[in-house]
């Protein structure tokens, strides 16, 4: 670690003292500064007291379940969550990608993967997910200042999570290419292996914020059979007269 290089912070919480303990263990190694907490209660008021850079998060705590906290932290500060759900709460798991978790774990996890993600999500968080060509991205009234990580749309700034601003980014610098769920977890979250469900709710979400109608998408388009793509809005062309 290099003299006067300020470490990043990791909140874990957890009510399992073994789990939190090796968790702990494993982010100190990666050299990150680790504070534990095993109440959901506690949690959010050391969150919001000083914000710490990312949280790794168990949904089921007592005192306030982990849900809530996300619930409660996102509305006051932007901090990345990683989630920690049961190998069965698959609905609970949804339910916090709905709300704007940025990655979550399965438990049993190996901690080396946890470490992967945790890295992987500030990563994301702190800049843009790969050098263009262009700074900006267009559509229309939708802009992405790349160098800034900005998106707005007709003038308006977008709430983008990490994994939305890169799925956004990923799919304007690929326009009219069509990738399977697949290929999505590989070229943006960077996983071989995960659930489906993931990208499928991001690009719920992501529709939600940059669509006209999310009901009748027209940017991000699935493509039966195969995945997703992204369609630029058609230039208006008008007619000169004479």
């Amino acid at each position: 670690m290099t003299q006067g290089v300020a470490r990043q912070r990791v909140l874990v919480v957890d009510d399992d003292p073994t789990v939190s303990e090796v968790v702990g263990r494993y982010l100190e190694h990666a050299g990150f500064e680790v504070a534990v907490v095993a109440d959901g209660r506690l949690a959010l008021d050391t969150a919001l007291a000083d914000p710490p850079d990312l949280v790794v998060l168990d949904l089921m705590l007592p005192g306030l379940d982990g849900l809530e906290v996300f619930r409660e932290l996102r509305a006051h500060a932007p901090v990345p969550v990683v989630m920690l759900t049961a190998l069965g709460d698959e609905s609970d798991r949804l339910v916090g990608l709905e709300l704007g978790a940025d990655d979550y774990v399965t438990k049993p996890f190996s901690p080396r993967e946890l470490v992967l993600r945790v890295q992987s999500v500030l990563r994301r968080s702190a800049g843009p997910l790969a050098p263009t060509q262009s700074t900006v991205l267009r559509d229309a009234d939708l802009v992405v200042d790349v160098a800034a990580h900005h998106v707005t749309r007709g003038g308006t700034p977008l709430a983008l999570t990490a994994r939305e601003y890169d799925l956004l980014v990923f799919l304007l610098q690929n326009p009219r290419q069509a990738f399977s769920r697949e290929q999505l977890l590989k070229q943006v979250w960077g996983w071989e292996y995960a659930d489906h469900s993931t990208v499928t709710v991001h690009v719920r979400r992501l529709r939600e914020k940059v669509e006209p109608d999310p009901r009748d998408p027209t940017r991000v388009v699935t493509v039966f059979g195969v995945g997703y793509r992204y369609d630029p809005t058609p230039v208006a062309v008008t007619e000169e007269r004479a």
